[in-house]
């Protein structure tokens, strides 16, 4: 934890081939999406992060193309849910531009909304990697997935 992205790859990598098959393998405070497709790519088989829970508090929710900050103003009058075709509760009956409101009045729902949404997503994610595993298409799923996610400073997790 705290080592730059590119070392704690770097430290899995090493360690990866010392770790039994038969066990599971578990990695500690990690991390963005991409991060966990890294790791899924790796050998990990389990995570815990606060990720999901703090960007909420922050109003930053994850899509499948990348993070939104919800309280920036160019969502205040969208009428769309955080993801399109996502099916959590958040996006089933609250639009972007209610759920800034929400953030901006300092309303605590706001934010469990997005939290609600946040964990959802992790858990979809899981859902498709396994899939793409089972499929025998992970490499693929890991390109398009890492290759097009952007956090809301625009960035690409490559870059």
């Amino acid at each position: 934890m705290g080592e730059p992205e590119a070392e704690m790859m770097l430290a899995v990598e090493s360690s990866e081939p010392c770790l039994p098959n038969d066990k599971p393998r578990y990695v500690m405070g990690l991390g963005t999406p991409p991060q966990l497709v890294e790791l899924i790519a790796r050998g990990v088989d389990l995570f815990d992060c606060v990720l999901p829970t703090r960007l909420a508090r922050n109003g930053t929710a994850f899509t499948s193309s990348g993070t939104l900050n919800l309280k920036n103003a160019e969502f205040a009058l969208q009428t769309g849910p955080i993801e399109e075709g996502c099916t959590c509760y958040a996006c089933r009956e609250f639009a972007r531009g209610y759920l800034r409101h929400l953030i901006k009045a300092e309303e605590i729902l706001g934010l469990r909304l997005i939290t609600e949404h946040n964990l959802h997503f992790y858990l979809e994610l899981m859902r498709r990697a396994r899939a793409a595993i089972e499929a025998g298409e992970f490499e693929a799923f890991r390109r398009d997935f890492v290759g097009k996610y952007r956090t809301h400073n625009g960035a690409t997790t490559a870059e």
